[in-house]
């Protein structure tokens, strides 16, 4: 069997099946997760460290770390940032 190469529509979880709505809220925790390792990284903190800050267990921040994207709702990932000083703002655009 061959090998199939399909252009990206630039939307990574779009291409992996997933629904137009499913796709957004993946987007928007992938981002929020990312913010989460840059944070820890930055400072420099131990995954205990970076737990008591965010206020959740270690293992919750190991998850973040292994891109466990299934375990978190966006709610939780906003906490976490706010908890750790940061300010997260919402950008509504109609889509194209």
């Amino acid at each position: 069997m061959g090998s199939k190469i399909i252009e990206s529509s630039g939307d990574i979880f779009k291409d992996l099946g997933f629904s137009a709505e499913q796709s957004e809220k993946m987007n928007i925790k992938s981002h929020l997760m990312a913010e989460i390792e840059t944070f820890i990284k930055t400072e420099k903190l131990t995954q205990e460290q970076a737990s008591k800050i965010m206020g959740v267990s270690r293992p919750r921040i190991s998850d973040v770390t292994r891109g466990r994207i299934d375990k978190f709702t966006i709610d939780a990932l906003v906490d976490m940032l706010t908890k750790a000083g940061h300010h997260v703002q919402v950008l509504v655009e109609k889509a194209a």
